[in-house]
């Protein structure tokens, strides 16, 4: 990996952090999740299943529909998608039916993560798409994504 790739995951992330951020300030579970292709972001989104009364409207979810309905095409080919937290089953799913190339996660998700914790639907060799997995390393703002999502529910417990 090179150091501009380096330098633009974390450019992405930040982007995703961002927009986890606006899910926190609605009193959503602070998710973000931002989809790029040519080194462009083409799509940003965050949690709002609580403003959408949506189960499925989780920020993978949300940005996969923008970049869909913006490309005009339920296929997101050479897309990536850089999401704050791993992907839950549903959303590694939607990322595989839309042909994402590759994931890039800030934390893990120790409990729901099915990218590489608790399961892995996203290159799981039944399925006829694979996805590159990177995540869960200090290079994609690891800590922070996980002091965020931490701190939200340490601030709901209280």
């Amino acid at each position: 990996m090179t150091d501009k790739q380096i330098k633009d995951d974390s450019y992405f992330m930040r982007q995703a952090l961002k927009e986890a951020c606006k899910a926190q300030e609605i009193m959503e579970v602070p998710v973000g999740a931002v989809v790029v292709r040519d080194n462009r972001i083409i799509a940003k989104g965050f949690n709002k299943c609580i403003a959408l009364s949506d189960p499925t409207a989780h920020a993978e979810i949300v940005v996969l529909r923008k970049a869909a309905k913006k490309l005009n095409n339920y296929r997101l080919n050479d897309c990536l998608v850089y999401v704050t937290i791993e992907p839950c089953s549903m959303c590694a799913g939607a990322l595989v039916n839309a042909r994402i190339k590759r994931i890039i996660f800030g934390a893990f998700d120790l409990k729901a993560g099915a990218c590489k914790s608790a399961f892995k639907i996203a290159n799981s060799k039944k399925l006829n798409h694979k996805i590159e997995i990177l995540g869960g390393k200090e290079k994609y703002l690891s800590i922070e994504c996980a002091m965020l999502i931490q701190n939200f529910f340490k601030t709901k417990r209280q």
